[in-house]
């Protein structure tokens, strides 16, 4: 019995990591990250929080009800001897309704909660742009470094058999010993970098199993040779000026400058009059022990009430003049929120227009590192080259073939950056990058850590 439950609680773990280690892509992982960010949770949040900014603006406004009510018990005495002069017990209770007519301040506020609620509502979307950035970034950060991991692991691969070939040389005579220390010291370069990078893939790993609640295994990838797309439109200033307009921070700026003003506006309420309806019923019953009465009085009030403010110590005026301060300080704040819009579109457009020239300079310089290294490697069989010619030529395949995979993927962050920063980035944008990736076959799949020693040996 104790054997059969340990096995299906094996079979029950093995379950549950299959569902939790799964072979995603860009569009699986981003739906997500959309239920399982902390972050982009806490934002949900605060918006809902915020929505309530406008019922409580509207509460001032309404009439409101209140009802009060009591029981005393009292017993008089003298003061000669302390003798009990009576008993009596009072109850009391009052019903009363107030209307505002006219208060500046709550219909002041009643303006500035709309424009709270307009700002959370560009907040919820900047977090959600946000979200798509993080998740792109951290997706793509385990692409790069799954390639720079290939790459590694190939010019292991090639270190390896050029070992080989150094040794049968010197059996043959044809190499010095020098040959295959050289060899083996790269090699055992490679070995040690081959660990720092499987760290690094799961450090990356872990970043985004942070965001999407499960730990990523395999993801689909951005084929090579790929040609990446250009920016539409094609030019920089459209770009500008839909940032100016229409970025999310800085909408964001502009209503804060808003809220500000009417912040001065519920300030300098302080010097106006209220006035309000009043209406009302109360009933106060006092009986005595020794005296039975006939009747509850009743009774019933309505009117207006002016409430006119005189002197408040220069207090209404210091939150004026506070209120004023900070609308300055928000009005400075969206002028900076429109420049730091204007540089990031400009810089993202140039990242962008660079990485694809550098994409097609690098696509080229592998093709020619690449017959480098089998120009090499036919130098060295016939005796025109040394073994070191060859390990550095094919150092510098790989680390070409490294920097490619992630300039392409810089370039296509910054291709989203440059949408987000005019406010455009939306899932459109994430499916037509999703649709650039193709599943890897289950070969291709990272090796295991404990590959580092077994090559190095």
């Amino acid at each position: 019995m104790a054997r059969r439950l340990l096995a299906l609680l094996c079979l029950t773990g093995a379950a549950g990591w299959s569902q939790v280690v799964l072979a995603d892509d860009l569009w699986q992982t981003w739906q997500a990250a959309q239920a399982h960010d902390p972050g982009y949770a806490a934002a949900q949040a605060q918006f809902r929080a915020s929505q309530q900014k406008v019922p409580q603006a509207r509460a001032r406004l309404l009439p409101r009800l209140d009802a009060a009510g009591g029981v005393e018990h009292r017993q008089d005495r003298s003061t000669h001897n302390f003798e009990r002069a009576g008993n009596r017990q009072q109850a009391d209770w009052a019903l009363r309704l107030t209307q505002p007519v006219y208060d500046r301040a709550a219909w002041k506020q009643m303006a500035q909660s709309r424009l709270v609620q307009t700002e959370a509502e560009l907040a919820l979307e900047q977090a959600r742009q946000d979200l798509m950035l993080r998740v792109a970034q951290a997706y793509f950060d385990i692409l790069a470094a799954q390639d720079t991991l290939t790459a590694l692991q190939a010019e292991q691969r090639a270190t390896a058999d050029q070992l080989h070939s150094a040794q049968r040389r010197f059996e043959l005579g044809a190499a010095t010993v020098t040959d295959i220390h050289e060899a083996r010291a790269r090699l055992d370069l490679l070995a040690a970098q081959e660990l720092q990078l499987l760290n690094d893939l799961d450090i990356r790993r872990d970043q985004l199993a942070q965001m999407t609640g499960r730990y990523p295994d395999t993801l689909s990838r951005l084929p090579a040779g790929l040609a990446l797309p250009a920016p539409e439109p094609n030019r920089i200033e459209p770009w500008s000026e839909q940032a100016q307009s229409a970025n999310l921070a800085v909408l964001r700026a502009q209503l804060q400058s808003e809220i500000a003003q009417q912040s001065i506006e519920i300030a300098r309420s302080g010097h106006y009059p209220t006035l309000s309806l009043q209406a009302g019923s109360s009933q106060s019953t006092t009986q005595r022990f020794d005296e039975a009465r006939r009747g509850r009085p009743i009774e019933n009030t309505v009117g207006l009430q002016l409430s006119i403010p005189l002197y408040s110590g220069g207090g209404v005026s210091a939150q004026v003049e506070e209120q004023v301060q900070l609308q300055q300080k928000a009005r400075f704040e969206q002028e900076a929120a429109r420049r730091q819009a204007i540089q990031t579109v400009r810089a993202q457009f140039q990242t962008l227009h660079s990485g694809l020239g550098r994409i097609e300079a690098l696509e080229a310089g592998e093709a020619s590192s690449r017959a480098a290294v089998e120009a090499n490697l036919i130098g060295y069989e016939i005796g025109v080259r040394i073994n070191l010619d060859v390990l550095a030529s094919q150092q510098q395949l790989y680390a070409t073939q490294s920097t490619l995979a992630q300039v392409r993927y810089d370039t296509l962050m910054a291709g989203l950056r440059l949408k987000a920063a005019g406010s455009t980035l939306s899932e459109i944008d994430l499916e037509e990058i999703n649709a650039l990736l193709a599943r890897p076959p289950e070969s291709s799949s990272p090796a295991p850590s404990s590959s580092a020693g077994n090559q190095t040996e």
